[in-house]
């Protein structure tokens, strides 16, 4: 059997990497189209683990995903690999009352605090994070239900894990034809994007994981495809930077080798809902800008739409929040920056489902367009994860993989399937 996965992200290599287990004698070959991997989401989210901040569709998934990320830490020292830690996540400044909301915040650019039902507790003000007058600070997490982790780091183990079983990387290509016998789904042709060659690959099952890209590679292989799958692409500005106040005394003592995720709307001059998750080695992720920007054709481009302008205004809430206050001030107006330094600054789109959950599932042969037929095995559409792709991301691996393998899902998915029109 031939397993054929378009999108090298996390998904995708998740799901090479549940499938290539104990199956010597399959064929798995994964497609990415950017020469460089995980030039995406996959490589520039935030990395935020959670195990119940989830809708009901979402709840049984979510919960396994989670369990799934300790596991693989715990087997293979992903702390040490991947920075897994698991953590503590607060909300600064909080409204009255916390509603029920889990999903309408992406769409309604609100804070990520609201997915989670929890009761609040008030919390100790970490050493990194600025004071703010009148601001109070929650712990919104119950007991030993959120982690973090890098997600590029992750990327990479679980990429090199599932290499290492035979899987085979095409890297830069672009899967260009379905190839049929008869009306029967066979192979794949596929382009090498730097030496222009054509192959076809053998394709018993084909995956489309392409995260914000996924609808626009269905519309390319199936031009007459009756499958609803409505995304929408989330940009999002992000940073990556160090401060004195979060080193690894701070990690290993003070916070006793936990993560910090705080999630706030504050300055509310700002515009947006901030995010701020710290990182095993000191480093310290901020995102929460999200601009509207149209899905440009290709991965590549991504970073030419990076606008310094746009940029600065997620600098001014690092500078805000994240500032040394000047010594005897008690201002906010007045803090010394000079300590803080910046790491990476990104920019990527994550795909956004009009549902709120991602699309998991077959697709139905009478559904792929033009009377075709997947033969003995399938399509299947494995993308609309959101913020929560990397969260979700080895839950939906195992997922996917399982119904392939024709087993019973780990996971209730059933609300995931491919809508059929």
């Amino acid at each position: 059997m031939s397993t054929v996965i378009i999108g090298g992200g996390m998904i995708g290599v998740s799901i090479a990497y549940f499938l290539s287990a104990n199956r010597a004698n399959d064929e798995i070959h994964i497609i990415e189209q950017s020469p460089e991997l995980f030039s995406s989401a996959s490589g520039y989210a935030g990395g935020f683990l959670a195990r119940d901040w989830f809708v009901p569709a979402l709840a049984s998934l979510g919960a396994l995903s989670f369990d799934l990320h300790h596991q693989l830490a715990t087997e293979h020292n992903g702390d040490k690999k991947w920075g897994f830690m698991k953590g503590n996540a607060f909300n600064l400044n909080p409204v009255s009352h916390q509603k029920d909301n889990r999903g309408a915040w992406v769409h309604e650019g609100g804070s990520r605090a609201e997915a989670t039902a929890s009761l609040s507790t008030s919390a100790e003000w970490p050493a990194w994070l600025t004071k703010q007058d009148g601001c109070i600070l929650e712990r919104i997490n119950e007991g030993e239900t959120v982690a973090q982790v890098d997600p590029l780091r992750l990327c990479q183990f679980l990429t090199n894990e599932a290499r290492s079983r035979g899987v085979k990387l095409h890297n830069p290509a672009k899967a260009t034809t379905i190839m049929k016998d008869g009306n029967e789904i066979v192979g794949v042709k596929i382009i090498d994007l730097e030496s222009k060659e054509e192959s076809v690959l053998p394709c018993t099952n084909l995956i489309l994981s392409v995260g914000a890209w996924t609808p626009q590679v269905l519309r390319e292989l199936f031009p007459t495809t009756r499958t609803s799958f409505d995304l929408s692409p989330l940009a999002g500005y992000s940073l990556v930077v160090r401060s004195p106040r979060y080193t690894l005394k701070n990690e290993r003592i003070t916070h006793g080798g936990r993560s910090h995720a705080v999630f706030t709307t504050y300055p509310p001059s700002c515009g947006f809902s901030p995010e701020f998750f710290t990182r095993e080695g000191g480093e310290i992720y901020v995102a929460g800008y999200n601009p509207d920007l149209s899905l440009p054709s290709c991965v590549e481009d991504v970073h030419r739409l990076r606008d310094p302008a746009e940029m600065q205004k997620l600098k001014s809430v690092v500078i805000c929040l994240l500032g040394d206050l000047t010594q005897g001030s008690e201002s906010t107006d007045d803090v010394n920056v000079d300590d803080l330094e910046i790491l990476r600054e990104g920019l990527c789109f994550r795909p956004v489902s009009k549902k709120d959950v991602p699309t998991i599932g077959r697709i139905e042969d009478a559904c792929l367009g033009d009377d075709m037929h997947a033969n003995a095995g399938g399509v299947y559409i494995a993308a609309g994860h959101g913020p929560w792709g990397i969260s979700l991301g080895l839950g939906t691996g195992k997922v996917v993989s399982e119904m392939i393998k024709g087993e019973r899902t780990s996971a209730d998915v059933r609300e995931l399937v491919p809508v059929n029109n």
